[in-house]
């Protein structure tokens, strides 16, 4: 394989940042958005699903079951958003702790800093300790989720080893098995062939 062959297997291997965050985002929001409404439903929590979308809906229509679907709606689309921030800037950094920060920092902005000032969500005083583990958790795992799975792939070179490399690898292991074998026969060839010239021929009678 030439070395243009080579570059074109590892263009191929190589992931796409942006469809590959958007896939990811899109399950990041399903999944936790999910835990969230339920968490929500078994009262863990206070905040509702569609808190993202507080503003612009009343209240009272985002504790319908119509209203907590938006939301979560609205959460998988916030998720894909911070999924494609975290990909373009941060895939590098190797290991689970950018993801669990970096879902502490979104905690932090939407819950205590931004989010109670723009009307999201009650400030934190006027919450329960129940809400703010569960919220504080919740938002810990889904950083966790988006930051170790771009972690995982984008930092985990192994899988990303050219074929030609491995094709080459193995042709070395199999030329270095046969070349003592073909030594050695030589040797018993070399030593075959000076015991019959060094043999004198009897002589006729």
């Amino acid at each position: 394989m030439n070395q243009q062959q080579a570059r074109q297997v590892r263009q191929q291997k190589r992931t796409n940042p942006l469809k590959f965050a958007l896939q990811l985002g899109f399950f990041a929001g399903l999944i936790w958005g999910g835990l969230h409404w339920l968490s929500y439903l078994f009262q863990f929590t206070i905040v509702v699903p569609g808190f993202l979308v507080e503003p612009f809906y009343k209240h009272e229509y985002l504790t319908t079951i119509k209203g907590q679907a938006a939301g979560l709606v609205f959460f998988i689309f916030f998720s894909i958003a911070a999924a494609i921030l975290y990909t373009l800037f941060m895939r590098k950094i190797p290991g689970p702790w950018a993801g669990m920060l970096y879902g502490l920092a979104w905690w932090f902005l939407l819950f205590v800093a931004i989010g109670p000032w723009i009307g999201l969500m009650p400030p934190v005083r006027q919450t329960t300790w129940n809400t703010i583990w569960t919220e504080a958790c919740t938002m810990l795992l889904w950083g966790l989720f988006i930051g170790y799975t771009v972690a995982t792939e984008f930092n985990d070179e192994r899988l990303r080893e050219p074929d030609d490399a491995k094709s080459q690898k193995q042709g070395s292991n199999q030329g270095g098995d046969q070349g003592p074998t073909s030594g050695s026969n030589d040797k018993s060839g070399g030593g075959y062939g000076s015991n019959s010239e060094g043999k004198q021929p009897e002589p006729v009678m």
